[in-house]
């Protein structure tokens, strides 16, 4: 029996366990799962090469993700990073083809120009969130219908077929049996986690997105937190851009990052993200994107049409959303 005095009126609170760094979250089981099942019966799933076939085709669904889930910690969202993806990667073959731009140079700028330019759009994005104090999904979807206009009119509406091996380097060349863009991926979530967890940014994000009104009474500059978030997932789709360029030698603005504002969605909110705000997992995102393609791999290795792919993943994004309203 717990003896009360006066200074103490209140009995101890029971300590709180520990929770664990990584909670079997549905997500992770469903991913288990999936891969279990295709190891059981599904020829050759366990080899190199089809390992680094579903993590090439996951590390540009997670280096998108990885914006999006800054966006939606704001109790934001970006339907633009499609069009954004596309626009990048018809403004890099302009630079690289250009003859007075041979060599390095051209390769450098190639890079560096597209990924300014989608920061600028996703800082526009931001601007009209917050400025304009428009709904977030409102002032994406401008950039989602009028973006890939811009990349059309960019590329002249036309496929753009190059050879540039030092640019397509980023998306084709291997370290250890793995492409690149798959370090690139884990370096970024790296970063991205180290931001959230460890850095006055990361806590403003949380607090911005957590409780808009408290963070605004303690100081927090919740407008800027949003303008900076918007940019970082602008450069972030522009790079995924990039890659999917750099993958196909080829630049197609009526194809590049087609559904990719479906698949990063999914992967936020699959992942444990709250659409809410106030819960954050740049982990959950990677787990939830490695989901997303593997579900997709085995539809298509088991014969199910991609459209219908696609109907399953958008049940998946009801499930999850639904999930998370139940737990809340």
């Amino acid at each position: 029996m717990t003896v009360l005095s006066p200074d103490h009126p209140h009995p101890p609170a029971p300590a709180r366990r520990a929770r664990p760094a990584l909670p079997m979250s549905s997500a992770l089981i469903a991913l288990i799962a999936l891969i279990v099942f295709n190891a059981l019966t599904t020829p050759r799933f366990l080899t190199v090469n089809t390992l680094n076939l579903n993590l090439t085709q996951t590390a540009t669904i997670v280096i998108v993700g990885i914006g999006m889930t800054f966006v939606i910690a704001t109790r934001g969202i970006d339907l633009s990073v499609g069009s954004l993806m596309a626009i990048g990667g018809a403004i890099a073959p302009l630079l690289f083809l250009n003859p007075a731009l041979d060599g390095p140079s051209g390769v450098i700028l190639a890079v560096v120009v597209p990924l300014v330019v989608t920061g600028l759009l996703g800082l526009f994005n931001g601007t009209l969130v917050t400025r304009f104090q428009i709904q977030p999904i409102i002032a994406t979807l401008v950039l989602f219908i009028a973006g890939r206009g811009i990349a059309q009119v960019i590329s002249g509406g036309s496929l753009v077929n190059f050879t540039e091996p030092a640019f397509s380097a980023l998306g084709t060349g291997r370290l250890l049996g793995l492409n690149v863009q798959v370090y690139l991926m884990l370096a970024l979530l790296a970063v991205a986690t180290w931001v959230l967890r460890d850095t006055l940014f990361g806590r403003q994000v949380i607090a911005v997105g957590g409780n808009p009104e408290a963070a605004r009474l303690a100081g927090v500059p919740s407008d800027r937190v949003r303008l900076v978030v918007y940019t970082i997932s602008g450069v972030l789709a522009g790079l995924a851009g990039l890659i999917v360029i750099a993958i196909n030698s080829s630049s197609d603005s009526n194809l590049v990052g087609q559904n990719m504002e479906l698949d990063a969605i999914a992967a936020v909110a699959v992942g444990g993200t709250a659409l809410a705000g106030g819960r954050v997992t740049m982990l959950g995102t990677l787990i939830g994107a490695l989901f997303i393609q593997l579900l997709r791999y085995t539809l298509l290795v088991k014969g199910v049409p991609d459209d219908v792919a696609l109907m399953v993943k958008a049940a998946i994004i009801i499930g999850a959303v639904a999930l998370q309203a139940r737990r809340r």
